[in-house]
């Protein structure tokens, strides 16, 4: 039977995830992975949920296990509203931080309108811009007076790059923004894991009355959570909430009282700087490991945070042509190709360095380097 007639004209849009399908095919436990975005499961507060179970459920009874408000629950808002400084009215709770991605797109986004982003850009915004038919150009592009809806941008240590914004490259997003008068998403999952340097203005906060910002407890909390949140103009949230209305009717109800619980006691503070101190040795540990085996020519980013580094290899070199390869020798990573919407820098690749066990990360990166000086000498 041809099913394909009763598909929808966004269907054809729709992008798969390389990493995702890298997961769908492979044992993770059997291969070195340095391609997926996972946080260390030794960051999870495991020991601590038991008890902040117990505790909500002795505090509020049977309301974590009922619906709840669109909105989030008013705990957890208040939480998030007291912490980054804004009303609980700017607030918005999203199931995951890329609900809240997929639902700008859903709210602002036309087929044909223009998605504004940094090249390379997240693979799921990607993939939520195309599925909704709107053109992702180069935030440089906006020069050319291009019809934008929005600009894209993770201005804190950046997936897949591992770049960080400075001020003024924050500043020029805001200006072309206004002078195009069009609204910037902020997406800010990385921005609380930053393991050297200094803090640098958010994108918000030079620009509240254009910006939705996004954040989520999947990389500070647990990612099996599923809880992000926007926080925002109270305009724009009004849409988004009776856009979330039709979606998820609410986030889930019990995940935000423990996250409520959690985040308000403190316990995710002290949780995050455990996190952070795991992080930062790991990440000195992938570039030590970069440094004493990679061949000459090949480069990479040294992030101040996030969970990422971003290699350049020689030109010529093709790392979509090479992933096989690596895979049947037993690591993994993502081609960067597939972050850019013209599919360009076939040279390059994402590595992830929280995910990794440790005791794996040397071998991972001899037998990745092996690959890359094969490639090289076949060039």
């Amino acid at each position: 039977m041809d099913y394909s007639k009763f598909f929808s004209a966004d269907v054809p849009s729709f992008l798969r995830s390389p990493v995702r399908e890298i997961f769908r095919k492979v044992d993770l436990s059997a291969i070195c992975s340095f391609a997926g975005g996972y946080p260390a499961a030794v960051t999870f507060p495991t020991d601590q949920i038991p008890s902040l179970t117990a505790k909500v459920l002795e505090k509020y009874g049977t309301k974590p296990l009922q619906y709840g408000a669109t909105q989030g629950v008013p705990e957890l808002r208040e939480v998030i509203a007291r912490r980054y400084g804004v009303p609980v009215s700017q607030v918005q709770i999203t199931t995951s931080s890329q609900q809240g991605i997929d639902v700008c797109s859903r709210v602002f986004l036309d087929p044909g309108d223009a998605v504004l982003a940094d090249n390379p850009v997240y693979l799921g915004a990607l993939q939520s811009f195309k599925a909704y038919r709107a053109e992702v150009l180069p935030i440089r592009h906006s020069e050319t007076g291009s019809p934008a809806k929005f600009i894209y941008v993770i201005p804190d240590f950046n997936n897949p790059s591992g770049k960080t914004m400075t001020l003024k490259e924050r500043e020029e997003v805001v200006r072309i923004a206004r002078e195009l008068d069009i609204l910037i998403v902020e997406d800010s999952p990385y921005r609380e894991l930053r393991y050297s340097g200094e803090p640098v203005k958010t994108i918000r906060e030079l620009a509240p009355e254009r910006t939705l910002q996004l954040g989520s407890f999947s990389k500070i909390f647990a990612p099996g959570f599923r809880l992000g949140w926007i926080i925002g103009p109270e305009e724009l949230l009004e849409q988004i909430y009776v856009c979330k209305q039709c979606l998820d009717l609410c986030p889930p109800v019990l995940d935000q009282y423990m996250a409520a619980e959690f985040m308000g006691s403190g316990a995710l503070d002290a949780n995050l700087e455990k996190t952070i101190a795991e992080y930062r040795r790991r990440r000195d540990l992938m570039v030590s490991l970069l440094e004493k085996y990679m061949p000459a020519g090949v480069s990479w980013t040294y992030p101040e945070g996030g969970l990422f580094l971003w290699l350049t290899l020689p030109e010529g070199v093709d790392t979509v042509a090479m992933y096989d390869e690596a895979l049947s020798c037993g690591v993994a990573y993502v081609a960067g190709s597939f972050f850019y919407t013209d599919g360009s820098h076939r040279n390059t690749m994402r590595l992830n360095f929280s995910f990794v066990d440790e005791a794996k990360m040397e071998p991972g990166i001899q037998l990745l380097s092996s690959v890359i000086r094969k490639s090289l000498e076949i060039r």
